[in-house]
């Protein structure tokens, strides 16, 4: 399997968490030499983890957080709409209330400067991470490099967004402006109520982020690595940090180091450990339409905030922002009100079989990951916490994972990503 890691904990690696942080992390373990076990109650590529249901963004250029200057002045029309991109449920809202206000703290200007160039470092390199892995896998038609749209609804519509598209130059990210003629002429599919757009020409697409995940999987399991179906449940403490995971079956299982990828339960997992980090479940809708618009871009409406997805099964409408825990069943009005919206915006009608989805989408108030060994168990490694953008930072964040297990120097500045930051 390759020498010995250098930080000397040991050589195993046990992942706790099979979504594409996880899969891609055991990928480049398994090249770094280590021998790697996946834990995961799901599996991997199905609907029941976050990444089945991604939009399928694969986007080096994306650096711009959720939370943004003026976004107080929204969120209460946004709360007060029943269609609108954000819904907190008024039991839940208690318990989200400080993860609200630390989001709220996050768009102010000098934090977001700070924030943006933090989410562009860790971006900027997931193709040449992905594609790697993806000739391994064979599986490389799953990233289409089309680019990405942004398109509004009145002419001057960028113009309204003029300091993320500075945000977006100053960090070396390829922007153009189009008119509603040149909209047309990128993409005929679109109706004519787009009057103006952003076209990103550099972005990437994944057209079935499942059939990635377990691709992705099946090549880690071909070159070594166990999976398990089972829940973490609980730590065993060692002298040099954790000794081994309890399963909710009542096994355990010995670990030399452990990466802790496990989305939107990371957190309640990372408490136990001793770190407490403002965590969110920012449930994420989808309706995937059985149907050929002829879209080949992922356009999103930047006025009412959902993305539109050319997928391998038809047309993916993904978006807004619920609060509600855990526990609840979904909503799937939110679902039924992204059909809704997305209905205008073709040319040819939105009809055939549609299936809706719900997802857990492992949110931190900043927007950006948690990557960082555990303050308290130095064996233990985080890799979560990317919230909308886990397909985009999957790839690296697997490959920093892999140095940082190797005690090698991270390809990334990790000092914005650090646990202690909260």
């Amino acid at each position: 399997m390759g020498q010995p890691d250098k930080s000397g904990i040991g050589r195993k690696v046990t992942v706790v968490g099979g979504g594409i942080v996880g899969v891609c992390s055991a990928n480049y373990l398994l090249r770094q030499g280590f021998e790697v076990e996946v834990i995961d109650p799901a599996l991997p590529g199905s609907e029941d983890q976050c990444s089945f249901g991604n939009a399928g963004g694969i986007c080096p250029g994306s650096c711009i957080p959720n939370s943004m200057p003026g976004v107080m002045k929204n969120v209460p029309k946004w709360l007060m709409d029943p269609e609108g991109p954000l819904y907190v449920r008024l039991a839940y809202l208690p318990h989200a209330l400080p993860w609200l206000l630390r989001f709220l703290e996050a768009s102010r200007k000098p934090r977001v400067e700070q924030i943006s160039a933090a989410m562009r470092s860790l971006h900027r390199m997931t193709f040449e991470c992905y594609e790697p892995l993806m000739k391994e896998a064979g599986c490389e038609e799953l990233l289409q490099k089309r680019g990405q749209l942004f398109v509004y609804e009145s002419a001057d519509g960028p113009a309204g967004g003029a300091y993320s598209l500075d945000l977006r130059r100053r960090h070396g990210v390829k922007v153009e402006i189009l008119n509603a003629d040149e909209i047309r002429q990128l993409e005929p599919a679109l109706s004519p109520i787009f009057k103006s757009a952003v076209y990103l020409p550099e972005q990437g697409q994944c057209p079935n982020p499942g059939r990635l995940v377990a691709k992705f999987a099946e090549n880690a399991a071909r070159r070594g690595a166990t999976f398990t179906r089972a829940r973490v449940r609980g730590f065993e403490k060692g002298p040099s940090g954790i000794a081994a995971v309890h399963l909710e079956n009542g096994e355990r299982r010995a670990i030399d180091q452990m990466v802790l990828s496990a989305g939107a339960w990371s957190a309640d997992l990372a408490r136990q450990l001793g770190d407490r980090i403002p965590f969110e479940t920012e449930r994420g809708y989808h309706t995937m339409i059985k149907t050929d618009t002829g879209l080949r871009i992922q356009t999103i409406s930047a006025d009412r905030k959902f993305v539109a997805s050319p997928m391998e099964a038809g047309l993916r409408i993904a978006g807004n922002v619920e609060f509600s825990g855990l526990k609840p069943p979904p909503n799937m009005f939110r679902a039924d009100a992204l059909l809704k919206q997305a209905r205008p915006m073709f040319n040819k009608p939105l009809e055939g079989e549609v299936t809706r989805w719900m997802g857990h989408r492992p949110g931190t108030p900043d927007s950006i990951p948690v990557i960082d060994r555990a303050t308290r168990a130095r064996n233990v490694i985080y890799a979560f916490g990317h919230g909308h953008q886990g397909l985009i930072g999957g790839s690296v964040t697997g490959k920093i994972v892999s140095e940082l297990a190797a005690g090698q120097t991270p390809s990334v500045d990790l000092t914005p990503f650090r646990v202690k930051r909260f």
